[in-house]
């Protein structure tokens, strides 16, 4: 396969579905398939890198068993573990980030849902943020109903965070406590609110190139905005400790694997960056457009500085658009 004519195509309408031979990704050279991405990327998304930041608002005992996750109250990771964050803390974290350039900042949270006083809390927050700080604010709380969707929209939340972690084949190797389709019903609820969408997963965790083939394609029909592509850290008592970290060959194959499939999406790199030299630069050559930066982060690489830094010297757009 011809893979810049195929680039091209993309860039003038076609969209790649399951009723096309994607085997070809997998052993496609990879300097014409990152070309392609790149090609893709500039033409259909342009210079501009979005970058976003997270506070981890309430920390450990999720009752969910995910085989990578810190988090979990099924491993034996040593996590801290503490109740939702004190609001002005959170406040003092997002101005910081606003300050520093950053385009969005998002509060996550551990947990199946956050609910109750907790869920209150969040909506507080967000709504003091949206009224004092010149940043778009995102949401990550698990899997919400309808009318919390609703509140969060009304609270100023523009984008809101669901990874589906893997294909819906190998979702079960990597969590039996909820499904890949309450998942994906979580992604519609959040939809139908009117709220735009960051889902994607890791890589790494032993599935196979059609797992990642498979994540891609199934986003591409949820019709996601945004596209975290995490690779594994393997953390101590979790059961994927002992395997091996990802290449960065194919972490970079994909990167570029997600840009063919998802042409207009931000292709977000998240953990794992620091997995690859220059903490993911070839990989913004190779069709990502977006990532995830900040001070308190300890799984991504850089710090905001290094990042906008690193941007600024490849001659990408990091200046933030108005709310």
């Amino acid at each position: 396969m011809d893979f810049l004519k195929l680039a091209d195509e993309i860039i003038s309408g076609r969209r790649l579905g399951r009723q096309d031979n994607t085997s070809a990704f997998i052993t496609a050279d990879l300097d014409e398939l990152l070309e392609g991405a790149d090609r893709i990327r500039k033409t259909l998304c342009g210079d501009h890198i979005d970058l976003c930041s997270i506070i981890n608002g309430r920390s450990g005992r999720c009752p969910e068993n995910c085989k990578f996750c810190a988090q979990s109250a099924h491993n034996c990771t040593g996590v801290d573990e503490y109740g939702f964050l004190d609001e002005e803390a959170i406040l003092d974290e997002c101005r910081h980030n606003a300050e520093k350039g950053v385009h969005r900042f998002s509060i996550v949270t551990a947990g199946r849902t956050l609910s109750g006083a907790d869920f209150d809390k969040a909506v507080s927050a967000y709504s003091r943020m949206n009224e004092s700080v010149d940043i778009e604010l995102c949401g990550s709380h698990g899997l919400l109903t309808d009318e919390q969707f609703r509140r969060l929209k009304a609270a100023g939340v523009k984008r809101y965070h669901c990874n589906i972690e893997t294909s819906r084949c190998n979702f079960p190797n990597i969590c039996t406590t909820h499904s890949f389709d309450e998942k994906t019903a979580c992604i519609k609820r959040a939809q139908a609110a009117g709220l735009q969408v960051c889902s994607g997963g890791i890589i790494g965790m032993g599935e196979i190139w059609e797992d990642r083939v498979d994540m891609a394609l199934t986003l591409a029909e949820l019709g996601v905005d945004s596209v975290p592509i995490n690779s594994l850290i393997p953390i101590k008592g979790t059961p994927l400790e002992e395997l091996t970290p990802i290449s960065e060959e194919d972490i970079l194959r994909t990167v570029a694997i997600f840009r063919y499939i998802l042409p207009t999406a931000d292709i977000r790199l998240a953990a794992g960056r620091n997995l690859m030299e220059g903490c993911g630069r070839k990989a913004f050559l190779s069709g990502a457009n977006s990532t995830i930066t900040g001070d308190m982060l300890t799984t991504s690489g850089n710090g905001i500085a290094d990042d906008t830094a690193m941007f600024r010297g490849m001659g990408f757009d990091i200046e933030r658009r108005q709310k």
